[in-house]
């Protein structure tokens, strides 16, 4: 068979480095990763200077397939579109003279404005815009008014479950931080969040699953929901989550983990001391913002997966045990106690 040429943008993130993986590890795909810092493997690219991306892109091999996942963050909602459509936007230009056959698009919930608050569940790929701005809705735009030669997919998955570190949404890592943190204090694990986020309704999308589903969307149209398959309320999984921890479970106290956890730096320095931990503070402490913002979900958050179900993607995961599998895997790596 013909190999394939894979261009992954944002391959350090908690998405692109596991899709990295997948497609190295199918072994019918030459990979290419492109970050902003770059990194062993990985090309370093600013994809707001459009000069700089055709300049880096120009020494690599033909692209068959881009897989879009880079994101950079903004103070609000509003200012996010202008430098995320334009990163896509120089992206897809500097390769207009490559073999392009697909661009595979990472969104998420944001979409039927999860974000927002409580919204229509379970959500569908056919439901209703909401008023801009959303950045993840102009760039699907985008890619619809530019396609012809090539495909493309939208991949919409819940909060995604991985391992990369310094990832402002890893929230396996803030539930492992927190409670390895609580242990180290000699305190139970409290659920931080709002009182009605403690009862609401809401799935996961494990790392490895949507890197499967991804690569498998290439050789579909359009925008799929993709989720590990069942769903969980956090009154019932927490005490399972801080079980493994060998943690007691007190009633929910809600708090914002951003501001408890600025001052624990020094505590995780002498906690690495003492556990022979790998990981630096700053590369832990990443998602507090992110672990606020989920917990604080009072509302329902889960969308209707049976799309791409109809269309041939069967793979499920149970959000119980990836949660004890991305433990155990940052226990491996001395990440954490």
């Amino acid at each position: 068979m013909e190999r394939k040429t894979a261009l992954v943008a944002g391959a350090n993130g908690i998405i692109g480095k596991n899709l990295v993986e997948h497609l190295r590890a199918d072994g019918g795909w030459d990979v290419v990763g492109l970050s902003r810092r770059g990194g062993p493997g990985t090309v370093a690219v600013d994809l707001l200077d459009p000069a700089d991306t055709r300049a880096k892109l120009s020494s690599l091999p033909d692209v068959t397939h881009l897989f879009y996942a880079a994101y950079q963050d903004r103070p609000t909602w509003a200012e996010l579109v202008a430098p995320n459509v334009a990163m896509l936007t120089n992206l897809v230009d500097a390769l207009a003279s490559a073999p392009l056959e697909h661009v595979s698009l990472m969104q998420g919930y944001k979409v039927y404005g999860a974000h927002l608050g409580p919204f229509k569940t379970p959500a569908r790929e056919t439901d209703a815009g909401h008023m801009p701005p959303e950045f993840n809705v102009d760039q699907q735009q985008f890619l619809e008014q530019r396609s012809g030669a090539w495909t493309w997919s939208a991949i919409r998955p819940s909060v995604v479950g991985g391992t990369a570190l310094g990832n402002p949404m890893n929230l396996a890592l803030v539930i492992a931080v927190y409670a390895s943190i609580s242990k180290e204090l000699g305190l139970p694990l409290r659920f931080p969040g709002k009182p009605g986020a403690y009862n609401s309704l809401l799935e996961m999308t494990d790392a490895g699953l949507l890197a499967s589903a991804t690569v498998w969307a290439t050789g579909q149209r359009g925008a799929f929901n993709i989720a590990n398959g069942d769903l969980f309320r956090w009154s019932e999984l927490w005490p399972k989550l801080a079980a493994y921890f060998e943690l007691d479970v007190a009633p929910p106290l809600q708090m914002s983990l951003a501001d408890v956890m600025a001052d624990k730096g020094p505590l995780w320095t002498s906690m690495a001391a003492k556990h022979g931990l790998t990981a630096s503070y700053s590369d832990v402490s990443a998602s507090w913002g992110f672990g606020d913002f989920v917990f604080g979900w009072d509302y329902d958050m889960f969308a209707d997966t049976s799309k791409s179900r109809r269309a041939g993607f069967h793979t499920y995961v149970e959000t119980e045990q990836m949660f004890y599998r991305l433990f155990d895997e940052f226990r491996k790596a001395r990440v954490i106690p």
